[in-house]
């Protein structure tokens, strides 16, 4: 199994590109009005417009009300992303901070209320997870 992406439905579909696009510095790739992809070396964000979910299945899935998932970017110093980004965040959850795990973390909310968060690995356990 081959683990690809995970994908956001909104209502802004402009919006949350852009929010991505200015946060990751990666210019996304839009394959048609409805569906963009922030691309990464290790997974892609996919982002579509509230339109595509009865391709799905009708009513399965519904912009701005996640409230349990986590999207994370591994960055090398979150500490200057922050500086880069903290007059562009419209919902900060908690500056750069040292988490028990070994991870400095940067939690904030994107324009739909996803929580993202941006971490740099600082303990020697952590880089060494992250390495591989």
């Amino acid at each position: 199994m081959k683990f690809v992406s995970i994908r956001i439905i909104t209502g802004n579909l402009p919006q949350l590109v852009e929010f991505y696009e200015k946060v990751t510095g990666i210019t996304a790739e839009w394959s048609n009005d409805v569906f963009a992809e922030v691309r990464t070396a290790n997974g892609t964000l996919a982002l579509a417009d509230e339109r595509t979910v009865p391709l799905f299945a009708p009513g399965s899935s519904r912009p701005g009300e996640n409230q349990s998932v986590i999207i994370e970017f591994q960055v090398d110093d979150v500490d200057s992303v922050y500086e880069r980004l903290r007059d562009h965040l419209d919902e900060l959850v908690k500056e750069p901070t040292t988490l028990p795990w070994g991870n400095r973390s940067l939690l904030f909310r994107d324009p739909d209320g996803n929580m993202v968060n941006f971490f740099t690995p600082v303990t020697p356990e952590a880089i060494k997870k992250f390495a591989r």
